[in-house]
């Protein structure tokens, strides 16, 4: 065993090393800076190595799964309880709380899906390290901080308890110096928490400490400080991502000199761009890579916290890099964060890869993974604030049709309610409910209503009603129900945090008690973060109760809570048997299991076209994949340029949604002329015709955590051309989608990653060689696309009104052959909308080799049969064949007819005519 500093202020360096094998505008003034969040700023005022704590090394013990040691602050003599566990999976948890505290700290509950399993601890260093190379460091610059709860001094409580042991330490002191006994004075002397309170250095009370007024709120903070920080440090590193949700680019910027990133779920009124003010939700996950190896850091705290970046090569040009290099300069690249939490303890769980696949499974081991989705929400989804009433939806409902646009589901937002009292119908404009969405089911569509967490303070409402009679309402610091001001004007906040609460809710999701409800309704929870248009920073004051813990405590799991108890309902509304879909604004870790998200409330303009890109790529990494940002923009009104450009990127983005503002103009898709809506006609068409891939990925998101749409250094993590890049993004590993964001744009430069590897155009079927930046022209219908050579995607080329309407159309199979002449994919088959899943599907994986195309059974032990059936084979750098066979799982042979276009070596058979869940082959000669 390696032995430990002594000194834990420049290095608590437990480095832990267990081996590894109006205006539209937001209003930036209504929220905190760091300088005015007293904790941050007290946080961020403690400079490298002035950490007061050290290890008390007679402490430490050591079992087989957990290794224990008690930290001493020499300032006031408080003491700190670290536990360090070596966890299955390659990844170590770090847990740091007070080891007496006044009262309990808050830990953060239901996040993980279970208690991590631990496995013996082998040998400990002051480093995470692999080999002789230090992976990551704790508290390597001396930042940790730990503010212990303690009784306020101007309290009588707090000047009798000083009292009394004044007093006792004087009778203790006479005591021992009339009975003299040396082994006492050492035992004494040895332990700081045994000294006389004169020996301890006086803390001072700093402004905010107590009591802190932002605008006209007040926050009482009863408890005191309660701030907990610590840095973390990782060698060779110069890229960091994650730690969403902020509008920013994907790698995330260091911070020195501005606020660090902030996760604070708020409302945030159309947000700024290119800025780490906090968004509506709060994943407090950060990914680290470089060409040898990926880490990830998650940081378990629900409270506000701040991330602080710092690197040694920021700001330093390529040029400045290159000097570096021919200079002979051998500084090491390092990227430095510290996390500063307002309150709970440190538990922080250290993902130690080595790959990107790695981190994802390690992560998806203690959060979950994304909730598999029924089809139909993979489609498209026709959504804005608010469509008039049963007439209205009729008409939209028709346009789709007679304009040849397929969707799945229409959306309504707060205004089909009475009066904003959700699960109610306003009865005049939507009196007979269950006929509309009859006239939907009928036509194989869903609807999704708004539902939201602030409920209106009315006597004449049940739902208020029996959450006060049940006394389910979140409490204010005096006691009584916490009312503020939404959209019904003074409502309740319900408390998600108390699992009986939630029982409650998820049972107003029963068709006798959400009435005019059926089986094809769903949900979208809005406004969870939560939204008190009244209170500070528009959300809920901090000393607000939930049971024994405030506000400032569970803020940030309050969203993951809604979205949890609203999925819950759907799903025991139809007796456990179909999938739920609930969109969330707010979100946490761990959302990813309850549904979707979206990048909240957008602007239609050409920047947060763009910015929709990294935002959802960085919800992809820490395990959200089903994302999305509203189509068009939600305020304002878009040219048809960027509302045609929009499509096209929302159609290649996990969640596809239009919505806009009540104020904003009309804007389906047939309003602005022939020639643009045959060009959202295309792209949403595409969409479906892409459906069995995207559902693929969906599956796959659902077993292992990966993301569906990603960052081109996921799958190429040893090429730094990659490792930036955010306007070009992968479907999974084998679809590449450079979306057009560039008004007026005439063409794209698209980085085609892979040396040896070569890449197809979907739509020309052009050829490309991979590590190059291609230029591609583009007119108003283009979407540069282009599918992996080596990979075999299926498509469905009949495009019907939904995608129930498809379940049992053919296939088509796209094959794309690379250098070595094979390729591999995979087709999933299910139902399309129940748990039947987990046993009833098809699932086969499809490859090409030696001029055979086979289908292999991948869940032998799976039970499910479909009408679909192959119609065509289109085969992507191919030769021409003399004859083609088909020979079927029965031994039967037979020839198909074929095509060959010599001009792009494009080979397509025609009608096959086997079953999608059959074994056969098809042979080229």
């Amino acid at each position: 065993m390696a032995t430990f500093t002594e000194r834990m202020a420049p290095v608590l360096v437990l480095w832990l090393a267990v081996f590894l094998s109006g205006t539209w505008a937001v209003d930036k003034g209504n929220f905190k800076t760091c300088d005015q969040s007293s904790f941050c700023k007290r946080q961020r005022a403690l400079k490298p190595g002035e950490s007061p704590y050290r290890a008390l090394l007679e402490t430490m013990e050591l079992t087989n799964t957990r290794l224990t040691l008690q930290l001493i602050n020499d300032n006031n003599k408080v003491r700190l309880l670290l536990e360090l566990y070596r966890l299955q999976g390659n990844m170590t948890r770090v847990k740091i709380n007070e080891l007496k505290p006044l009262k309990p700290r808050y830990e953060v509950p239901d996040v993980l899906i279970r208690e991590p399993p631990t496995e013996p601890a082998r040998p400990f260093r002051l480093d995470i390290m692999e080999g002789r190379n230090v992976v990551m460091s704790l508290n390597s610059r001396g930042l940790l901080a730990f503010e212990h709860l303690r009784m306020r001094k101007d309290t009588f409580s707090y000047k009798v308890t000083s009292t009394v042991a004044s007093v006792w330490n004087n009778i203790k002191r006479v005591f021992s110096s009339s009975q003299a006994d040396p082994e006492a004075e050492k035992k004494e002397e040895a332990d700081p928490a045994a000294q006389p309170e004169a020996a301890k250095e006086e803390e001072k009370d700093e402004d905010g400490m107590w009591e802190e007024t932002f605008k006209s709120h007040t926050d009482s903070k009863p408890n005191g400080p309660s701030a907990v920080s610590l840095d973390f440090s990782l060698p060779g590193v110069e890229h960091v991502y994650g730690i969403p949700e902020h509008a920013d680019t994907l790698r995330l910027k260091t911070t020195e000199n501005g606020d660090p990133y902030r996760l604070y779920n708020l409302d945030v009124f159309q947000y700024e761009l290119y800025n780490p003010m906090a968004l509506y939700g709060a994943v407090p996950v950060m990914l680290a890579h470089n060409a040898q190896r990926t880490t990830g850091v998650f940081w378990l705290n629900a409270a506000e916290t701040w991330v602080d970046i710092s690197s040694n090569t920021a700001g330093k040009t390529v040029f400045g890099k290159m000097l570096d290099y021919v200079q002979g300069s051998n500084e090491t690249p390092q990227t430095d964060v510290r996390w500063i939490s307002e309150s709970g303890i440190i538990d922080v769980f250290i993902m130690l890869g080595p790959t990107p696949k790695d981190v994802f499974s390690q992560y998806a081991s203690l959060t979950g993974t994304q909730a598999f989705p029924p089809l139909a929400a993979v489609g498209y989804h026709q959504c804005r604030w608010n469509y008039n009433d049963q007439e209205d939806v009729a008409a939209v409902d028709a346009g789709f049709d007679e304009h040849d646009i397929p969707y799945d589901y229409i959306w309504l937002d707060i205004e089909h309610t009475d009066g904003k009292r959700y699960f109610t119908w306003d009865p005049h404009k939507f009196a007979t409910p269950k006929e509309m969405l009859q006239g939907l089911s009928d036509k194989k569509r869903k609807m999704v209503a708004i539902v939201d967490p602030h409920i209106k303070v009315d006597s004449n409402y049940k739902i208020h009603n029996e959450i006060r009679s049940r006394s389910f309402y979140i409490k204010n610091k005096d006691g009584g129900d916490y009312e503020g001001w939404c959209w019904p004007g003074s409502a309740g906040y319900p408390d998600f945090t108390r699992a009986d609460m939630r029982d409650w809710w998820a049972s107003m999701f029963a068709y006798n008690q959400y009435e005019g409800s059926m089986e094809n309704l769903d949900t979208w929870n809005d406004m969870n973060e939560p939204s008190v248009f009244n209170g500070p920073e528009v959300t809920m004051h901090k000393d607000a109760m939930h049971g024994a813990w405030e506000h400032r405590d569970v803020h940030n799991i309050y969203g993951f809570y809604v979205q949890m108890a609203t999925a819950e309902g759907l799903i025991q509304r139809s007796g456990g048997v179909e999938r739920p879909f609930v969109l969330t604004r707010a979100f946490f870790a761990g959302s990813q299991r309850y549904g979707a998200v979206w990048t909240g409330d957008n602007a239609a303009e050409w920047e947060h076209l763009k910015i929709s890109i990294p935002m959802c790529l960085s919800l992809g990494l820490v395990g959200i994949s089903f994302c999305g940002a509203d189509v068009g923009g939600f305020f304002k009104s878009p040219n048809t340029e960027l509302l045609v450009r929009w499509y096209q990127t929302g159609a290649y983005q996990p969640f596809f949604r239009a919505h806009a503002h009540l104020d904003t103009p009309r804007r389906e898709p047939w309003l602005f002329g022939p020639e643009n809506t045959a060009l959202i006609r295309e792209v949403v068409r595409q969409r479906y015709t892409l459906l069995p891939y995207w559902y693929l990925q969906f599956y796959h998101a659902h077993r292992t955590g990966e993301p569906i749409m990603r960052p081109l250094w996921v799958e190429y993590p040893e090429d730094p051309a990659t490792f930036a890049l955010e306007d070009e993004f992968l479907i999974g590993r084998d679809l590449l989608v450079h979306p057009v964001t560039e008004e007026g744009a005439r063409g794209v430069t698209a980085y085609l990653p892979g040396k040896d590897q070569v890449w197809f155009d979907v739509h020309t079927f052009q050829k490309h060689n991979g590590a190059q930046n291609l230029y591609i022209p583009v007119t108003m219908s283009s979407i540069p696309v282009f599918q992996r050579g080596g990979s075999i995607i299926p498509r469905k080329i009949r495009v019907r009104r939904s995608s129930s309407c498809m379940m049992q159309d053919p296939y088509t199979l796209y094959v794309a052959l690379n250098l070595q002449r094979t390729a591999e994919g995979e087709l999933y088959i299910d139902d399309g909308h129940t748990f039947n899943y987990e046993k009833e599907f098809i699932h086969r994986r499809l490859s090409f080799a030696n001029n055979v195309l086979s289908s292999v059974n991948l869940a032998p032990e799976a039970q499910f049969s479909t009408g679909s059936w192959i119609e065509r084979i289109v085969i992507l750098g191919a030769s021409k064949p003399s004859k083609v066979l088909l020979k079927t799982d029965d031994g039967q042979e037979s020839q198909v007819e074929f095509d060959f276009d010599a001009s792009m070596s494009v080979l397509t058979l025609r009608k096959p005519g086997m079953n999608a869940g059959a074994d056969w082959n098809v042979m080229l000669q």
